[in-house]
């Protein structure tokens, strides 16, 4: 079959690979991935742990304590996120379980980016609070949140729309 073929053959996905080759592939690409997102969701969450202890923090009024510490819970649940397929793969290797692990990784991944989202919104939102003339800040992290966004989730999905057939 050619590259550009229909895929109408059963089981066919562009590549000669078995089920145990795909998942092994797929596992290489998301692991790529987890260490981009885990690099700066462990950095921004470091960085938002140390914030509490800075005299400064004492005098910020109750609601932007309240986004701080909703920030940081939200941070170690995307560091958890992004950590687990980590700890899945190593509770579930040499357990012929791989195509399942993938897809749960991946599930994992994905809800470590939304969980990212909201952590960096959250943040952006307290600094911006704290920095800069409130009337602004829901504009610019409004601006913000739209990029993020595009950049996430508009444009893989746009491309996996108009480019695949699944």
């Amino acid at each position: 079959m050619s590259g550009t073929g229909s895929g109408a053959e059963a089981g066919y996905t562009g590549r000669h690979e078995t089920e145990e080759e795909r998942a092994d592939r797929k596992w290489g690409e998301l692991i790529q991935e987890v260490r981009v997102a885990q690099t700066g969701v462990q950095i921004l969450f470091g960085f938002l742990l140390t914030v509490v202890f800075t005299p400064k923090y004492e005098d910020l009024p109750h609601t932007d304590q309240v986004i701080y510490i909703v920030t940081v819970v939200l941070g170690a649940a995307a560091t958890g996120a992004l950590i687990g397929p980590v700890s899945l793969h190593r509770l579930v290797v040499g357990r012929r379980v791989k195509p399942q692990a993938v897809e749960w990784a991946s599930r994992l991944t994905f809800v470590g980016l939304v969980l990212l989202l909201a952590t960096m919104t959250a943040a952006l939102l307290l600094i911006l609070r704290v920095a800069t003339d409130d009337r602004y800040v829901p504009w610019l992290v409004g601006g913000v949140v739209v990029w993020y966004l595009l950049c996430w989730f508009v444009v893989p999905m746009l491309t996996r729309r108009r480019h695949t057939s699944k």
